[in-house]
């Protein structure tokens, strides 16, 4: 009996996925594992070290968001090839629940931090004078914090069995959310509050910024030009502003497939369909440092400046990354040899 019903378990699964799809599936995932900590892990390094944006406000979402890009290519994405390969779970009940809490938080993460660096763009150009008093190191501490508190506090309702279950699902050997014994399962609601309203938030801010920016373009009109240094300042800002918007417009591209899916077809009638969305999702975790260097020149900066400090010498690297004067330097990472060696560090 137990050999008939497995038979009819591989059977169905064959049906739900094809072979060819599940290879598919199982490398891409694993050049996307590669691609993404290494990418991820040298963007972190690079931003950490570069003078001008270690001490930017944006930048501290943006670490937030690669450390949980990071977490997701190292944890999930391995565990999620091996189950393509294998077509099945077979690692145990209790690490399928832990896959799919670190999975979902680690989205949650990625989303509410997209919003943060919204909300951050939008305080910038609407509320500048009081863009200082907003964003202090505690108050941007306690943001990273809720972020994170947030996302993963989502999940624990369902990691305890209180609303909903994390579990195997046998049709797609997948880890994810189930309906309890009730019938009760919180997937609806956590689509509704962790990703259409956090996406309608980023929507609406820049939208926002679209609008002061243009209404402020306006008002510049038949004055005089800015000064060098001002100018120069805000077409930082707008740059780092087209950054962000770009990053979100590819998390969409990326997720939205996969939501649709998993709403117009539940009963994963295109599985093929199903593979690749799934694919896409997780590309989004891949392509952040690739936009960053292709898009920005302050992070083609940093990156630069990462690859000077590893070409050099023992002495220049300790020099390079100890020194807290280099927090108010160009972007050259020597260039606090040109100072005076013997003064005394600057406070960030």
């Amino acid at each position: 009996m137990d050999l008939d019903n497995s038979s009819m378990l591989n059977s169905t699964l064959a049906i739900i996925y094809p072979r060819e799809a599940t290879i598919l599936a199982a490398v891409c995932a694993c050049i996307f594992s590669v691609v993404g900590v290494v990418g991820n892990f040298i963007t972190t390094v690079a931003l950490l070290m570069h003078p001008k944006l270690r001490g930017h406000v944006t930048t501290m979402f943006v670490l937030s968001l690669c450390v949980s890009d990071l977490m997701f290519c190292a944890i999930n994405l391995p565990l999620t090839a091996r189950r393509y390969v294998r077509e099945q779970w077979g690692l145990g009940d209790q690490l399928c629940q832990m896959f799919a809490f670190v999975f979902y938080g680690n989205e949650a993460v990625s989303l509410l931090s997209m919003v943060a660096i919204t909300i951050n763009r939008y305080t910038l150009i609407a509320y500048y004078d009081m863009y200082a008093q907003i964003y202090t190191t505690t108050k941007i501490w306690v943001q990273l914090f809720l972020i994170w508190l947030v996302s993963f506090g989502l999940m624990v309702p369902p990691l305890l069995g209180v609303w909903g279950k994390l579990g195997l699902d046998p049709k797609t050997f997948s880890c994810t959310i189930l309906s309890d014994e009730t019938g009760h399962s919180p997937k609806k609601y956590l689509f509704v509050f962790g990703f259409a309203l956090p996406c309608l938030v980023i929507i609406v801010s820049y939208s926002c910024i679209y609008w002061r920016v243009r209404e402020s373009k306006r008002k510049l009109e038949g004055r005089s030009k800015l000064s060098g240094q001002t100018a120069k300042e805000k077409e930082e800002d707008s740059r780092l502003t087209t950054l962000m918007l770009t990053i979100f417009l590819c998390f969409l591209a990326c997720f939205l497939p996969l939501m649709i899916m998993n709403v117009a077809d539940d009963s994963i009638k295109f599985p093929w369909l199903h593979i690749i969305a799934s694919i896409l999702a997780w590309a989004s975790s891949v392509i952040n440092p690739l936009i960053y260097a292709a898009t920005n020149r302050q992070y083609r900066a940093a990156y630069g400046n990462l690859l000077k400090f590893c070409k050099s010498n023992p002495v220049m690297k300790r020099t390079t990354w100890g020194s807290r004067t280099v927090g108010h330097s160009s972007n050259s990472p020597h260039y606090g040899e040109k100072r005076n060696p013997l003064n005394e560090p600057t406070k960030l």
